[in-house]
């Protein structure tokens, strides 16, 4: 008697598992992500992510404050690229004028901590303002002058005829290596060519992280990746200056040698990103003088000026 009981109950638990059907566990609560905007903007990142809606959205609503105040956002071109972008660090609340989000990753229109990534035109208006600011053509100048001056016996000749020619070489390498660093390979592979400063961790931190940052980047989306740009552009301008560079070492071991000097080099132009500034008052002068002295290292290793 028992046992038949025991044995009904058994075979009902089973046929009743057979047909009820199984309920999945309760999903777990997703958070709210931001909303883009209604209207799709012009000046999206090269690769969006998930972060380019919260992007769109600091464009968006920066965007509505100006006109709410009757300002119209600063536009970057050309013209404003080419030559001093100044961005006083005492206003962050106003408005910053055109092209200011080349010299300052995390300000687009007003100030925010988002970084707006640059589109490919904008990268190239950054390799332009690296190529002809002031500042560093004036240092160019000055240390082709002092060059002369010292030696003049050098493969460009004495006068001002030898320092034409140091001071146009000079140019034309620096273009060379801001179109490929800056612009062409950091377009390409959705890097953001900026530096940015880390002016709140401690110093150690911060140091190696600006000797780091010669050799990892970051993506556009805000992902660690190689940085690209200057790892192919010491390369790139080692084998070109090999062609209109006069009296240069065109051997194979002298330009590994040129290579591996401007890679070797290249942090000290970070810390000086990363940590004259808190020296320097106005940020515009504070770099392009002794990056320019560094890069004239790099470059007159094997013949170059």
């Amino acid at each position: 008697m028992y046992r038949a009981l025991i044995l009904w109950f058994l075979m009902s638990t089973a046929a009743m598992a057979q047909t009820t059907p199984s309920v999945p566990p309760a999903p777990s609560p997703v958070p709210d992500l931001p909303s883009a905007p209604s209207q799709p903007l012009n000046d999206l990142p090269d690769a969006p992510s998930a972060i380019a809606e919260q992007q769109q959205d600091v464009v968006a609503i920066n965007h509505a404050i100006m006109r709410a105040q009757g300002k119209k956002p600063g536009s970057c071109d050309l013209w404003h690229a080419a030559g001093l972008i100044y961005v006083s660090s005492e206003r962050e609340a106003e408005q910053r004028p055109p092209c200011s989000e080349l010299v300052y990753p995390y300000q687009r229109f007003l100030s925010t901590n988002v970084a707006i990534p640059l589109n490919w035109k904008e990268k190239g208006y950054l390799a332009i303002h690296y190529t002809t600011d002031p500042a560093g053509l004036g240092t160019i100048v000055g240390i082709s002058a002092i060059n002369i001056a010292v030696d003049s016996h050098t493969a460009y000749g004495p006068g001002l005829k030898g320092f034409g020619k140091l001071a146009g070489v000079s140019v034309l390498q620096n273009a060379t290596a801001e179109f490929f660093g800056t612009f062409a390979v950091p377009a390409l592979a959705h890097q953001d060519p900026r530096y940015y400063r880390m002016p709140h961790m401690p110093f150690r931190k911060r140091f190696l992280y600006s000797v780091t940052r010669s050799y990892v980047s970051r993506s556009d989306d805000g992902h660690t990746i190689p940085n690209y740009g200057t790892l192919s552009a010491y390369p790139i301008v080692a084998e070109l200056s090999n062609f209109y560079v006069p009296g240069i070492e065109s051997d194979g071991l002298s330009t590994t040698k040129r290579i591996i000097t401007g890679l070797a080099l290249d942090p000290v132009n970070n810390l000086v990103n990363e940590f004259l500034p808190d020296v320097a008052r106005h940020v515009h002068v504070r770099i392009i003088f002794v990056q320019q002295i560094l890069n004239n290292i790099a470059y007159s290793q094997g013949g170059l000026p």
